[in-house]
């Protein structure tokens, strides 16, 4: 199976610096999306953690089973970033969010914790396949709202759950097995949170109307554009995205 993938941080219009990081190690097929949180330059330091520790990981387990080398990845993340705080008390309280996804022959292994998301593509449908670890989907999951009015929910960039936060880490991990035609897209809260669903498959569609035969440069810009699109929303919060297109060999 052919991967074709890109992808792009950017800043947004509001804040002075960025602590998103993106890991496209499209040599392993694993992709990650983390935003981090945290005062001082902590949040940067988490997610530019998180994403150097990937590929490095990966490459010394790559014979492991992949469920088990996901859910192994992010808790080593965890701990690196929980031990560095211990050492560097400025940076306490420091954390991240990671979202990863690795191609795994038929299967795609999806890892997370946090509120940046795994969506697929297919079909003209979306579908978000991460479920959010935060305050308003807790409330989602007591059925106190409509996932409509959680968008307008002011605790919605609340997390209950983060990585590097604590030294114990819960990470959903979960398998799924690849279909022709998928798109898959991981995206941190200053993509999801300004454009809705339907905009995010519009984009896509426009830029990738046959996954099946797609080039590089339209996968690119599909990263452009939803970044582009969240930036013309309004770009409060730093905004990071990752494209890849499973192609059957």
């Amino acid at each position: 199976m052919g991967i074709l993938s890109a992808g792009g941080s950017d800043i947004g219009r509001k804040r002075k610096t960025n602590q998103d990081s993106i890991c496209v190690a499209s040599e392993y097929h694993l992709y990650a999306v983390a935003d981090g949180m945290g005062g001082h330059n902590g949040g940067d330091i988490a997610s530019q953690l998180s994403v150097k520790i990937m590929p490095e990981f990966y490459a010394a387990h790559s014979g492991d089973e992949p469920h088990q080398l996901m859910k192994t990845l992010i808790q080593n993340i965890n701990n690196s970033i929980f031990e560095k705080a211990k050492v560097q008390p400025e940076l306490l309280g420091m954390g991240t969010t990671v979202s990863a996804i690795l191609f795994a022959g038929p299967q795609l292994i999806v890892g997370n914790v946090g509120d940046s998301r795994v969506y697929l593509i297919n079909n003209n449908h979306i579908f978000q396949l991460t479920r959010d670890h935060s305050f308003v989907q807790e409330k989602l999951n007591m059925g106190l709202y409509t996932r409509e009015e959680a968008v307008k929910d002011p605790q919605k960039n609340v997390l209950v759950r983060s990585v590097g936060f604590e030294p114990d880490l819960l990470v959903d991990v979960f398998n799924y097995r690849i279909c022709k035609n998928d798109i898959f897209m991981i995206c941190s809260d200053g993509l999801h949170g300004k454009v809705s669903d339907g905009d995010i498959l519009h984009l896509i569609h426009k830029n990738i109307p046959d996954p099946a035969h797609c080039t590089q440069a339209q996968v690119k810009a599909a990263v452009d554009d939803l970044i582009s699109q969240a930036n013309e929303n309004g770009g409060q919060d730093n905004i990071s995205v990752i494209v890849a297109v499973a192609q059957a060999s």
